[in-house]
């Protein structure tokens, strides 16, 4: 005969690595005595570097949430309880049962299992529970139906089956939630070590990936997001208004801080006629050359210019080293494009842009933009980039000074294509003239070098279909 049990397991906010000590709940998906199965998501949480979808490592039903939507908590503390029901195995035979002795040895042997969240797995070792601060603004937990009381103490739940792993010829061994959770975090199953039985890919491998990969911090704006960041609106003679510095608002100012004052900045500004460049995108537009669902615009060509420049000129598409006191030239461009979310600014990247046609670029940059613009920019598409571009030229401003994006080597800001005169073969006549500002860092990048890619990119968008190849 078999008994139910019930055990109460804690979910903690997870441990995000890099230095990150908070996060902020942004909303919940689940409430008191809702029934939660493993990997469903349960709230949403914004840290300094993305808001990110939690999903729950267990099967059962919520006993409590212990913070409100709002509230910012601090990593390792317990945010949500679940009750979760099993069978008690059946009693063992005497003869079968282990002695005293080594019962304590196996019980010693086997490492704690603590619970963390979405992209930094599951850690063994001894658990300390972290003091709850006692502040009076630290936000009370909310109020739940009472519970039953608590059963005696019992054996652990016993699993359900495994899914079947889906292996299609070479793709990595995964199994179906797996492969779900990795699309969720944006990683390639390609890139990650397998620690499970025969190769197999599990939830603690990809956890422990994302841990591993630096979230780049945001730079500055290229597409404005289709729905404003709420925020506490200024009313002249009202007095003042002051808005917390949180989330990602937070690791921008601090990112864009540290890079000024690491990097030696140089910018260099060019004007540039793109009137060719204009009838040119007007021409793929009408035309559906790159596809009928394809979304092209001037910043497209300006990407490809830039794709096509660096290929002439790679040692801009580098990396300093401080450690080993070397610059790295990387092998691929994943190339960065500034975006204005609700949430604040963020740097995703396409990753291989150069290997890309400019059919492919196109697809690529819209599914960037759309994706950025309903927030749901996944941690792995803001990792790894190389260079960055910043579209300021759609707030109507003609140039600037970027800054770079940290760990990056060059930034190009696109100013506002306007009408102006301008000599055209002896003549002064109306072109459509834009602005391109490359801010680069000195140490890696000299005046020659710098100079040279800004002006091919000038070069290529004055001649877009001599110098551009597509498909």
């Amino acid at each position: 005969m078999t008994t139910e049990v019930r055990s109460l397991r804690e979910f903690k906010m997870p441990d995000v690595g890099e230095g990150l000590t908070e996060a902020e709940i942004l909303s919940w998906y689940v409430k008191p005595g809702d029934t939660v199965t493993d990997g469903q998501v349960v709230c949403e949480v914004e840290t300094a570097k993305a808001a990110v979808e939690l999903p729950i490592p267990f099967t059962g039903v919520v006993e409590q949430l212990f913070f409100a939507e709002g509230a910012t908590v601090d990593v390792g503390t317990v945010i949500i309880s679940v009750a979760v029901a099993g069978e008690a195995p059946a009693p063992a035979a005497p003869a079968a049962a282990p002695a005293p002795a080594a019962a304590a040895a196996a019980e010693a042997a086997e490492p704690e299992r603590r619970e963390v969240l979405v992209g930094y797995g599951p850690r063994t070792g001894g658990s300390q529970r972290r003091a709850r601060r006692t502040t009076a603004a630290a936000p009370a937990p909310v109020a739940v139906p009472a519970a039953a009381p608590a059963p005696a103490p019992a054996p652990a739940p016993v699993a359900a089956p495994a899914p079947a792993v889906a292996v299609t010829g070479d793709r990595p061994l995964a199994k179906p939630p797996v492969r779900k959770l990795a699309k969720d975090l944006g990683i390639d199953l390609r890139a990650v070590t397998p620690t499970g039985p025969d190769g197999v890919i599990t939830r603690e491998d990809l956890h422990a990936h994302a841990a591993a990969v630096a979230v780049p911090a945001p730079a500055l704006v290229v597409e404005q997001a289709a729905e404003p960041a709420a925020a506490p609106v200024a009313v002249p003679g009202a007095g003042d208004v002051r808005v917390p510095i949180k989330g990602v608002r937070k690791a921008t100012a601090q990112a864009m801080v540290a890079s000024a004052f690491t990097a030696p900045h140089v910018t260099e500004f060019v004007q540039v006629d793109v009137t060719r460049t204009m009838k040119f995108v007007r021409r793929l537009k009408e035309s559906g050359e790159l596809g009928r669902d394809v979304r092209v615009s001037p910043l497209l060509l300006v990407a490809k210019a830039l794709l096509t420049a660096i290929k002439r000129n790679p040692e801009i598409n580098a990396q300093w080293d401080e450690a080993a006191q070397e610059i790295v030239i990387k092998g691929q461009v994943n190339l960065g494009i500034a975006a204005a979310t609700p949430r604040g600014l963020i740097v995703p990247n396409i990753k291989d842009a150069g290997a890309k046609t400019l059919s492919g670029l196109a697809v690529s940059l819209g599914e960037l933009i759309d994706t950025a613009r309903q927030g749901k920019t996944a941690p792995g598409d803001m990792q790894g980039g190389t260079v960055t571009i910043t579209n300021v030229g759609v707030f109507g401003v003609d140039s600037g000074t970027p800054i770079l994006n940290p760990g990056e080597a060059a930034i190009l800001a696109f100013g506002a294509v306007r009408e102006l005169p301008w000599v055209h073969k002896g003549k002064v006549v109306p072109r459509q003239v834009t602005t391109l500002a490359l801010s680069f860092d000195h140490r890696l990048v000299d005046g020659e070098l710098g100079s040279k890619v800004l002006a091919d990119i000038a070069g290529i968008l004055e001649h877009p279909k001599r110098l551009i190849t597509w498909g």
